[in-house]
């Protein structure tokens, strides 16, 4: 798939995702959708990729959805009907935000300017949020008539809280960066020329001399079990993945650390994960 919307680059087993509307500042489109998603499974099927940054081209990160101004001003052309059928129409920051939920790759959001609708809540199921001092932040869909979308009813209070969320979402106020790491929502805040080297760094901290295997299952378990009814949940999933783990990458990980050496990591994430991993799909959402 050749791409219109965004960037795709590889560069020392890192990925860098570029939202690349700057014209428009990065607006967000069915075609970015796509190709994010398209992206997001060129990924996960490519072994030398240990981690994904997301940027945007030019002054802005993403400015929210491109609307339009007649029919649908998302762009959709087909209306809802009774009873409600998810099949006929989806939110497409949804669609994102569930892809990226099941990415086996850490994914870093490298905030170079302003975020705001789809352009922040796209972010929230990435794993960290790093941003530029010049970013400004927003979630502003109270102002457009609008309500949250891209499942960020669902992030959003798990990552800041829910009095913080509400706070940000019923006001539909844009705020500063600082606001939002105050807020818990940013890892860290930089000068703009800093903010790609320090998204690389901390991808290659992630990267270097970890197993994928590791990586991607933790992952994985980290984000499903915060829905988990009960540590049980938690304990029954471990237990089978440490133990998968521990046969596999596990053994090359322990007798490396033993013998004072670099170990040598072979389990590919494309074609060698559990036979029950990915779990959380053997039950569909109530």
């Amino acid at each position: 798939m050749s791409y219109q919307d965004i960037l795709y680059q590889v560069e020392d087993s890192i990925l860098t995702i570029t939202l690349n509307r700057p014209d428009r500042l990065n607006a967000f489109t069915i075609t970015m959708k796509n190709e994010i998603l398209d992206a997001l499974d060129r990924a996960d099927q490519d072994d030398a990729i240990r981690a994904i940054i997301f940027t945007g081209a030019g002054r802005a990160f993403c400015a929210g959805m491109e609307l339009g101004a007649k029919d649908n001003i998302f762009g959709y052309e087909i209306p809802q009907t009774e009873p409600y059928n998810i099949e006929e129409i989806r939110d497409s920051g949804g669609e994102v935000s569930l892809r990226l939920y099941d990415c086996k790759k850490p994914v870093i959001a490298a905030i170079n300017g302003p975020a705001v609708g789809v352009g922040i809540t796209m972010t929230l199921a990435m794993d960290f949020r790093m941003a530029s001092e010049k970013a400004k932040i927003g979630f502003v869909f109270s102002q457009r008539g609008l309500c949250v979308e891209a499942c960020s009813s669902w992030f959003l209070p798990r990552i800041v809280g829910v009095s913080q969320a509400l706070e940000w979402v019923y006001s539909g106020e844009v705020f500063k960066a600082q606001e939002a790491l105050d807020g818990g929502l940013l890892r860290s805040i930089h000068a703009p020329e800093d903010l790609l080297p320090e998204a690389r760094k901390l991808a290659k901290k992630i990267a270097d001399n970890t197993a994928p295997i590791s990586v991607a299952l933790s992952r994985q378990l980290m984000w499903k079990m915060l829905g988990a009814n009960h540590p049980m949940d938690a304990h029954n999933m471990d237990s089978r993945a440490i133990y998968y783990a521990s046969e596999t990458d596990g053994k090359e990980g322990i007798m490396s650390f033993l013998e004072k050496r670099e170990p040598e990591f072979k389990v590919k994430v494309s074609s060698d994960m559990p036979y029950f991993y990915p779990w959380w799909k053997s039950r569909k959402p109530e």
